[in-house]
């Protein structure tokens, strides 16, 4: 399969920089079945759902995994991209001007305005592929390296939105529901819930079970290949909690689908079916499943989602579930109809 039958013409206009408020985002409706596609907003999401059916959300929590600091002595401007933690104060992490950090290298993170007293300091260990260093951490002034970082990071905004995190990020680029703390994007199926939908859902009779997946800097990954099939996707850590396996064995045993919250969602629960032979049992795994056209679903029943990049593997993901026809039928009708695309833009339910 070509990676240029998932492309398509998009305006940068239509690249959202905002988000729209919580529970007022615009819901384009894709029926599989009729082959059909209509308008909504996320306030009309109870009304499609039936008594029975569950909410499978992630639950995972964004931290501020950009740090701006300077090295030390020279006082040059450092910037840092936490990705992985290895240890206790140890991480991999993306940090520019990559060429000037080599091992022993010391960096300063601080900020007198928003954290006064509060230091980071941070030696470069070992240097990694494509940019990435080793780096240890110690913090002065709070209780744990990880105080310190949500202290002083940034709101770690996906590269195509083109300004600088606000206060307003840190509640914004985070789902209402977010609890496990470990991501360094937002799983962004989730941000247009609010209390009021959340609890139509419950008052509608749709039950709701949590996951967790954490986002790695890899949803970003680009494909570089001709081939859909020479593609691999980063893994990341996922958790299915023993009360999400019942919610969704129990939805089923009543006749209800088990509707999944976001491509992150979707890959823990295929992924954990796979290693359970079509089973989703408890426990936790790397979700190294690449999902494009030809998958064979077996937890998900309904899938709501973002608007995605062209030639991204998580369109291919869509694609896969909605059939690539009918996906980039209805994608090429959102730009039509000026629907916003990527992290802070509208959604999207297949059905």
């Amino acid at each position: 399969m070509r990676v240029a039958d998932f492309d398509f013409v998009l305006p940068e206009s239509l690249i959202a920089q905002e988000a729209r408020p919580r529970g007022r985002s615009r819901l384009m409706v894709v029926d599989r079945a009729r082959a059909t596609w209509h308008d909504a907003t996320i306030a009309d999401l109870p009304a499609l759902l039936q008594p029975g059916d569950v909410l499978v959300v992630n639950d995972t929590r964004v931290f501020p995994a950009r740090l701006l600091g300077r090295r030390d002595p020279s006082g040059g401007a450092v910037e840092c991209f936490l990705l992985t933690r290895r240890a206790d104060n140890h991480w991999d992490a993306l940090m520019a001007p990559a060429e000037r950090l080599q091992p022993g290298a010391r960096v300063v993170f601080d900020d007198a305005d928003r954290a006064p007293g509060v230091r980071l300091r941070a030696e470069v260990v070992s240097r990694g592929e494509r940019g990435q260093r080793a780096v240890a951490f110690a913090a002065e002034g709070a209780a744990s390296v990880d105080a310190a970082i949500d202290l002083l990071g940034h709101v770690p905004l996906p590269p195509y939105i083109r300004r600088a995190d606000t206060a307003d990020d840190r509640a914004r680029y985070q789902t209402v529901y977010a609890r496990e703390r470990g991501s360094v994007a937002a799983p962004t199926a989730g941000l247009h819930f609010d209390d009021a939908v959340l609890a139509a859902l419950t008052e509608r009779g749709v039950a709701r079970a949590a996951i967790t997946l954490h986002v790695g800097y890899g949803t970003f990954k680009p494909v570089k290949v001709e081939r859909v099939e020479d593609h691999a996707v980063d893994p990341e850590p996922y958790v299915v909690s023993a009360e999400a396996v019942s919610a969704i064995r129990d939805a089923r045993a009543r006749g209800g689908r088990v509707v999944v919250v976001g491509t992150t969602t979707t890959r823990a629960l295929e992924h954990a079916a796979r290693v359970g032979n079509g089973v989703v049992s408890p426990g936790a795994a790397l979700a190294d499943l690449f999902i494009y056209p030809g998958h064979r679903f077996t937890v998900v029943d309904a899938l709501m989602t973002n608007f995605h990049l062209p030639q991204s593997s998580l369109l291919m993901l869509v694609a896969a579930f909605g059939g690539l026809d009918l996906v980039m039928d209805a994608y090429r009708a959102a730009v039509e109809r000026g629907y916003h695309f990527y992290s802070y833009g509208d959604a999207m339910v297949i059905l």
